[in-house]
């Protein structure tokens, strides 16, 4: 199996991209990674720099890195880039240029982080050019064929990364062969024109090719099956690279990483990670603090998303930064220890963060940083040279703790199941992007990010639950449910009354089928689940801060809309400030719903007020829950991992001082039985931890009870 081949933990970095490094320093660098205890190094093989011409390949510098691999014990993967197009290919196939919705084709562009020709503003393709072509799908092919071939069966490989950081660009692609292929597609969907008039409201198609896709972002049905066209149409290229090298090589390992980007750009963008991972064996997920923000729930959103989306398959934290990030836009106006300067303290925190989250490995996405284009000097935890520096020393002692032996029986410790799981409804999302495309209010991504802050504030672990998902959860909460489709109101439904507790914040299915609104509200049958029906409903999310609701003895700011209810059968539990019912709860079959009249989650992210954090607290008190792990201070991170009958508990302190905290799991005092990570003084007592600034504490757990 290819996933044998991994290390115990894979502990690399991103090492050779054409231009950087320079040759003359690539036997020291891998003899000094080697000697630092990394193990895995990935290469950006890319199609521009290879095939210099066509058919003729270059393959000189990355036989050396593959050599030099081997010799030094480090594996390798190779990121295939066909997204990098060949200037002569773009001559060539000139009539298959990727074009934007308003006619401007792509232009092959140097790369921002490798100066080297050939890339292009979109992440899906062949670079500037379409892969729905036939004659550039041949080419890549040609080049995918030769690379694997050539590399098949090599000491150093261990397999390759077929899509860096899984993503396509809104605005393309409107070529005369992705046309051509969505017709296609649309008459494998819908069957005749007839059908497709009735569900586009389009009544004088007379032929399949009057059909154009939307240059406009609108709320209309044929826009969603263009967003959905897009997806399925990128991913069967990412399936076809995967196909295209295990025609050659059964044997290597199939890996690719996105950007933790599903929240909020999984329509939009097709940063499907749940899609991704299931093709692949290996999934993971760049995430560099210096463009997201270092607030502790930043740096465990991604990590927790790409842990979902893998749906219990392997997963590392494919970049991370070593390093600083120079003069881009995301940094500007932050402070210094807002990660635009990584010191070692805050690479040690964002290792440990994503192996508390479950991640098993961790790459740098700079083994040494750039010295050309934009990126100069960035993200790299070895020197401009190549030489140790305070922060590679960091690198250095995790790669080595990671690999002990003693850690192999610790990291086969996998987290355990959150305390509520966050309900993440595709077609939600897709419509929210529709509707507000023009006026850009930030609903869908406030909303779901403010409910995920909301319980991360309190020290509850919610889980990203995809809608296929919810067999696995007893309790789920909806930050943003405002479209969706028959199939999955019935799904919710039935998993309701077998039993699960559904928590909802405002208008649940409002939008269903084709984004067609319902008459009765809430839509689909739901009005039965929740025991309501709508009284009054506003969208007005550019005032919604302006709403408020009580809760638990609780004032709460909403946001978003504003939706209110007519008891059918449910209880009141809250109310508007204006004496509107905004709060119901209701029993369903064997389940338990509560619907909340405004998305509290909104409130939360845009003002973090006492009366929404305190909100989320009772949500989940009145679920009849307490979270698994509790901490003293939730300004603390607890994570709990468990391999069996044996249970891990990982504690992170994000602070720049020392905190004692006391941490209990499971209603018991934390005990450690054995100390894997951390000063020795940090065992203050049974359950009680000193844990210095920047730094975490890993230890094995006493049986419960104990």
């Amino acid at each position: 199996m290819p996933l044998d081949k991994l290390p115990q933990t894979p502990f690399g970095a991103v090492y050779f991209r054409k231009s950087n490094p320079p040759r003359e320093d690539w036997e020291r660098d891998y003899a000094v990674a080697a000697e630092d205890g990394l193990n895995v190094f990935r290469h950006w093989f890319m199609w521009s720099a290879i095939e210099r011409k066509p058919g003729v390949y270059d393959w000189d510098d990355y036989d050396r890195q593959m050599d030099l691999a081997a010799s030094n014990g480090i594996k390798t993967i190779i990121a295939e880039l066909t997204h990098t197009v060949p200037d002569w290919a773009y001559r060539q196939f000139a009539h298959a240029r990727q074009l934007r919705a308003d006619g401007r084709p792509l232009a092959p562009i140097m790369g921002v982080s490798a100066a080297v020709g050939g890339f292009a503003h979109n992440g899906g393709g062949a670079g500037s050019l379409t892969m729905n072509c036939p004659e550039v799908r041949d080419a890549a092919g040609a080049f995918l064929t030769a690379l694997a071939s050539r590399y098949k069966g090599h000491p150093a490989l261990l397999g390759y990364d077929i899509w860096n950081e899984v993503n396509y660009s809104a605005d393309v692609d409107f070529s005369v062969y992705m046309q051509a292929d969505f017709r296609l597609w649309l008459q494998r969907k819908y069957g005749d024109l007839e059908t497709l008039a009735q569900a586009w409201y389009r009544y004088s198609y007379a032929d399949w090719d009057d059909i154009e896709p939307p240059r406009e972002v609108a709320a209309y049905p044929q826009n969603l099956d263009w967003l959905e066209f897009k997806r399925d149409n990128y991913y069967a290229q990412m399936q076809w690279r995967i196909d295209t090298i295990r025609a050659v090589d059964q044997d290597c390992l199939i890996a690719a990483h996105g950007v933790g980007g599903a929240i909020p750009n999984m329509a939009a963008h097709g940063s499907d990670d749940w899609l991704a991972a299931s093709k692949v064996e290996l999934y993971g997920l760049t995430w560099v603090p210096g463009r997201r923000g270092f607030k502790p729930w930043q740096n465990f959103f991604g990590p927790d998303l790409t842990r979902a989306a893998a749906r219990g398959k392997p997963w590392w934290h494919a970049e991370r930064p070593g390093g600083p990030l120079w003069m881009q836009p995301q940094v500007l106006g932050r402070d210094k220890q807002d990660a635009r300067v990584m010191e070692p303290e805050d690479i040690r925190l964002l290792t440990m963060t994503s192996f508390a989250a479950g991640a098993t490995g961790v790459m740098n996405l700079r083994y040494r940083p750039l010295l050309d284009g934009p990126l100069f000097g960035a993200f790299g935890s070895y020197g401009m040279d190549g030489s140790r520096t305070p922060r590679s020393d960091m690198a250095s002692a995790l790669a080595r703790w990671a690999n002990a032996p003693r850690q192999r029986h610790l990291f086969a410790a996998r987290p355990v199941r959150g305390d509520i799981g966050l309900l993440v409804i595709p077609e939600a999302q897709a419509w929210d992007y529709l509707l507000n495309h023009n006026h850009c209010p930030e609903t869908y991504r406030q909303a779901m990010w403010g409910a995920y802050r909301g319980f991360f504030d309190n020290g509850i672990q919610a889980d990203w639950v995809h809608v296929e998902d919810i067999a696995g959860y007893d309790l789920l909460y909806a930050p943003y449910p405002i479209a969706m489709t028959a199939g999955t109101a019935a799904a919710l439904a039935a998993w309701v009354e077998a039993g699960g507790t559904l928590i909802s914040e405002a208008t649940p299915g409002y939008f269903g089928d084709r984004g067609k609104v319902g008459t009765v509200q809430p839509n689909h049958g739901l009005d039965r689940v929740f025991g309501v029906r709508e009284d009054e409903v506003e969208f007005m999310p550019d005032i919604g801060e302006r709403i408020g609701f009580s809760f638990a003895g609780a004032s709460v700011r909403g946001g978003g809309f504003l939706q209110s209810y007519r008891l059918a059968g449910a209880g009141e539990l809250g109310r508007f400030d204006d004496g509107r019912l905004a709060v119901a709860e209701h029993a369903h079959g064997r389940g338990r719903t509560l619907l909340v009249g405004t998305h509290p989650g909104i409130g939360y992210f845009t003002r973090s007020e006492p009366g929404n954090s305190a909100y989320f607290r009772a949500v989940l008190a009145w679920s009849g829950r307490q979270p698994r792990v509790a901490c003293s201070d939730n300004r603390l991170q607890a994570r709990l991992h468990q391999d069996g009958d044996r249970r891990v508990l990982w504690l992170l302190n994000p602070l720049r001082e020392a905190v004692t905290v006391s941490v209990g799991v499971d209603g018991a005092p934390a005990r450690a039985a054995e100390q894997y990570w951390g000063a020795a003084e940090a065992l203050v007592s049974d359950g009680v931890y000193a844990v210095p600034p920047r730094d975490g504490l890993v230890v094995s757990l006493g049986a419960p009870g104990t």
